[in-house]
């Protein structure tokens, strides 16, 4: 069985989605939001989702194991866009 709490899953919110009898995949993805947030800035998204995808990989099934392969795939630009540091850049 998982940890609760673990490197790529600080609060441990995957684990209890995995838990969660009845779970949707609409609250999957609350949930993987919450976790996105909860994550060091910084890390490597892709790589924290990979490690959770093998962790759970005996529920190919689960919501959340839908919404995590959504995740690995779409996974955001790493990096900061925008800001004043953009908005100068600009007017040179």
């Amino acid at each position: 069985m998982a940890d609760a709490k673990t490197p790529e899953d600080p609060k441990g919110l995957v684990f209890e989605a995995y838990r969660i009898e009845g779970i949707t995949a609409g609250e999957c993805r609350s949930i993987f939001l919450d976790w996105a947030l909860s994550i060091p800035m910084g890390s490597d998204q892709v790589a924290l989702v990979t490690t959770l995808l093998a962790r759970y990989a005996d529920q190919p099934d689960h919501p959340m194991t839908a919404v995590l392969r959504e995740g690995a795939e779409a996974a955001p630009a790493q990096g900061r866009r925008g800001g004043r540091a953009a908005r100068m850049a600009r007017k040179s």
